[in-house]
C-alpha cells in the first residue's frame, strides 16, 4: 500500500493510496476518509462508486460526502472506475474502457486482462482495506452514481448479506435494454453471455435487496432514456421492496443533484449501519 496524500478533512483524514492489484493486473488508486472516531477503533464503511470517465478522484472533492460522513462517524472509499495504465486496454469512446468498467468481469479480449472490477470490488478491495485500516468490515454500506449506481445495487444484490442499505444517485437502472449497457455488457462479457446479472431492474425483479434501498432520479436528467429508472421502480413496486424511489424535480444529472442529497444519503445509510 502506497500513500499518494493524506489531509486533515472535517476533524479526520481523507487519504489517497495506490496498490498493486492481482484482480486488475495493474496499479489501482483509491480514496478513504475516516472520521475522528477512527482513531479510537473500527468505523462502518461506505463505498460510493463513480460514474463513466470518473476516476476516485470525482466524487472525492465533488460531492461532499466528508462532511456528512465525519457527523456519522463513518469512512468512505472511494475506488476508481476501471483498471488503467500502459498496456491497459482502452477504446476512443468515452463509454467503454479505461473509466468505464462497469463494475463486472470481463471474459472478452482484449478486456478481459485487466478488467475484473467485481473481483476487485467484492474481494481484493475488501481484504486490503481491512488489513490496513480501522474498518469493521461486518458493518458496510454501498451507493453510487450512474454507473456507480448500477454498480452499487448490482454488488448488493449479488452479494447477500455483505452490505446493510444501498442507495444510488441516477443509476443506469436496466442496461439490458439501453444502449448504455447493450454496448459494454456485448464487449466485456460477449453476445449471449449472462447479462441478467449485471442489470439493477432484473436483479430487484428476481431476488431484491435483503433490507432497504433508496433511489434518487432527476427529473431533467438529460440521460434518462438511457438509464431507464422507471423500469427499476417498477420493480421495486412489484416485489414491495423496502426502501424508496424518488424522482427529484428539476434536477439533472450532475454533482450538483448528488451533493444536493448526499446529506440524506450518508444519514439513510448510518440509520442501518447503526441499527
Amino acid at each position: 500500500m502506497k500513500t499518494l496524500s493524506e489531509n486533515k478533512c472535517f476533524g479526520g483524514e481523507q487519504g489517497v493510496y495506490s496498490h498493486a492489484s492481482k484482480a486488475c493486473a495493474c496499479e489501482m488508486t483509491f480514496g478513504l476518509f475516516l472520521p475522528a472516531e477512527a482513531q479510537e477503533g473500527p468505523v462502518p464503511l461506505l463505498w460510493y462508486l463513480s460514474g463513466l470517465t470518473c476516476t476516485h478522484e470525482n466524487a472525492m472533492v465533488k460531492a461532499g460526502a466528508q462532511a456528512w460522513a465525519a457527523e456519522q462517524g463513518i469512512a468512505l472509499v472511494f475506488p476508481d472506475t476501471s483498471p488503467r495504465g500502459e498496456g491497459v486496454a482502452d477504446d476512443s469512446e468515452y463509454d467503454l474502457g479505461q473509466g468505464a468498467g462497469f463494475y463486472l468481469n470481463a471474459t472478452q479480449a482484449p478486456w478481459a486482462a485487466h478488467f475484473r472490477m467485481w473481483d476487485y470490488l467484492a474481494e481484493e478491495l475488501p481484504a486490503a482495506l481491512d488489513a490496513a485500516f480501522p474498518l469493521d468490515m461486518e458493518r458496510q454500506a454501498i451507493t453510487g452514481h450512474s454507473m456507480g449506481g448500477h454498480g452499487a445495487l448490482t454488488l448488493a444484490m449479488g452479494l447477500p448479506g455483505r452490505f446493510r442499505s444501498v442507495s444510488a444517485f441516477a443509476p443506469i437502472a436496466n442496461p439490458t435494454e439501453s444502449d448504455w449497457g447493450k454496448k459494454q455488457l456485448g464487449a466485456y462479457l460477449g453476445e449471449g453471455a449472462d447479462w441478467a446479472s449485471h442489470d439493477a431492474s432484473l436483479l430487484m425483479a428476481a431476488q431484491g435487496f435483503d433490507g432497504p434501498v433508496l433511489v434518487d432520479q432527476g427529473s431533467e436528467d438529460q440521460f434518462l432514456d438511457l438509464l431507464r429508472p422507471e423500469a427499476l421502480a417498477q420493480a421495486m413496486a412489484a416485489r414491495r421492496q423496502e426502501g424508496a424511489f424518488r424522482m427529484q424535480k428539476g434536477y439533472d444529472h450532475s454533482y450538483f443533484f448528488v451533493s444536493t442529497f448526499m446529506e440524506e444519503h450518508v444519514n439513510f445509510h448510518a440509520e442501518a449501519l447503526y441499527a
